[in-house]
């Protein structure tokens, strides 16, 4: 069986692994400030503030804080509005998307 080609060498060299990029109709955000009840202001890149929440099946596995850097689904029918958070990016994930200009807005926090 032949190996698979790998096309990530430099970032996985690095120990970071794969990087996440948000999908169609998902966005980059910071964590701007938790309100309560499981909801949170997140700052998008797309110039939105969005009040979000985590979805049930994914509650008990993303612990959140402010300034944490996650990708937001807009809610269809309030897109500027609402969103759900689905992923968040670790450190290294983090100074990989800001290196690659995924990230321009956000400040140094790592």
């Amino acid at each position: 069986m032949a190996k698979k080609k790998n096309n990530n060498r430099n970032h996985e060299s690095q120990g970071i692994g794969r990087v996440r990029l948000p999908k169609k109709g998902q966005v980059l955000g910071v964590i701007e400030q938790r309100v309560g009840g499981g909801r949170m202001i997140v700052k998008c890149m797309d110039g939105h503030s969005r009040n979000c929440k985590v979805p049930g099946k994914l509650k008990k596995f993303l612990w959140l804080r402010e300034g944490d850097v996650v990708t937001v689904r807009p809610q269809k029918y309030e897109e500027e509005k609402k969103g759900d958070v689905f992923y968040k990016y670790r450190k290294g994930h983090v100074n990989w998307l800001r290196k690659n200009g995924y990230l321009k807005d956000v400040e140094e926090e790592f």
